[in-house]
């Protein structure tokens, strides 16, 4: 099976580094590249396309929802947003939504539920919203 090519994008180098390390225990899953803001994650988007794109919410210049809604009008590309903002019933997780967003991850979460994390990733890039989302339930 083809690997799910992702984007990791997050102000925060620990947390990026987090990311990309779980993400890169799957052999299902390429990390094309990591973003510490929207200016080098379009770039990254524009030259390499990847299937989908894990967004925190929290980040300096263009928040995570703005460049969420960018992306979506320019380079439509399945976006899990990862952030401690993204809680059942967090009006952040359900504007994420409605602009685009496939499924929404606790960030708190990234190394306790890893797997689950890796599942939402492929199935987001893989065309399957309905299962990333699910993925999510009580992330």
């Amino acid at each position: 099976m083809k690997q799910v090519r992702v984007l990791v994008v997050d102000d925060s180098l620990t947390i990026r580094a987090m990311i990309e390390q779980v993400l890169d225990n799957d052999p299902e899953i390429d990390v094309v590249g990591t973003a510490a803001d929207a200016g080098e994650a379009w770039e990254i988007l524009s030259r390499d396309h990847p299937d989908v794109m894990t967004l925190d919410i929290t980040m300096p210049g263009l928040d995570g929802l703005r460049f969420l809604s960018d992306v979506m009008a320019r380079h439509p590309t399945p976006v899990v947003m990862i952030s401690s903002m993204t809680g059942p019933g967090c009006e952040e997780r359900e504007e994420a939504l409605r602009r685009g967003a496939v499924a929404c991850f606790g960030k708190n979460h990234i190394i306790s539920a890893s797997v689950t994390l890796g599942r939402m990733v492929k199935d987001a890039g893989r065309g399957h919203a309905r299962a990333a989302r699910a993925a999510a339930v009580g992330v």
